[in-house]
């Protein structure tokens, strides 16, 4: 028998001051049986870090067609792609050819460095992309963070992370590779 997706519910507060975006979205989550709480977590700081009306969760895992989160406009057509992990270079480049924008956002140490080095050369000439990192130590804290029912508070300011919920909080200092 298949393992089935774990569901989690958040209610994510945004107040991003790069952005001046204030909002709330209650979230449903599934996290796939092969997904760490790590992972999951990235994936909810990827969202709030672009959060706007429209803005979803996919399929991710379960397709390997789409995203992790996505935002389309009235006619589809997709205006943000955004990937969390160490994604293969093709996948980004017919991610750029189908998005208006596209994020990568990688984690992990020491693995994301060799993941980049190996991949940066091929990806020169996807001019839409930005690929951001996000440091081993403050990624392994989020996913803390991580319960079936939560309450998450993100506030943004000088393109950092500040992650708050019932159970602690941690900054999270992206680092932008391209």
């Amino acid at each position: 028998m298949a393992l089935r997706a774990t569901i989690y519910k958040a209610d994510l507060h945004v107040a991003d001051t790069d952005r001046h975006y204030y909002g709330s979205h209650s979230l449903t989550i599934a996290r796939h049986p092969s997904e760490t709480d790590e992972r999951m977590m990235v994936r909810l700081l990827a969202f709030a870090l672009h959060a706007q009306d429209g803005l979803a969760f996919t399929k991710g895992l379960s397709d390997t067609d789409e995203p992790d989160v996505w935002l389309k406009d009235l006619t589809g057509a997709i205006d943000l792609w955004v990937e969390v992990g160490q994604p293969d270079e093709r996948r980004i480049l017919k991610a750029c050819g189908r998005a208006g924008q596209v994020v990568v956002y990688c984690y992990g140490g020491h693995a994301s460095k060799v993941w980049w080095d190996g991949v940066r050369g091929r990806l020169e000439r996807a001019r839409n992309l930005r690929v951001v990192y996000l440091p081993d130590g403050q990624t392994r804290q989020l996913s803390e963070l991580a319960e079936r029912t939560m309450d998450v508070h993100v506030n943004v300011q000088d393109a950092a992370a500040f992650v708050s919920a019932d159970q602690g909080s941690v900054t999270v200092e992206p680092e932008i590779w391209r």
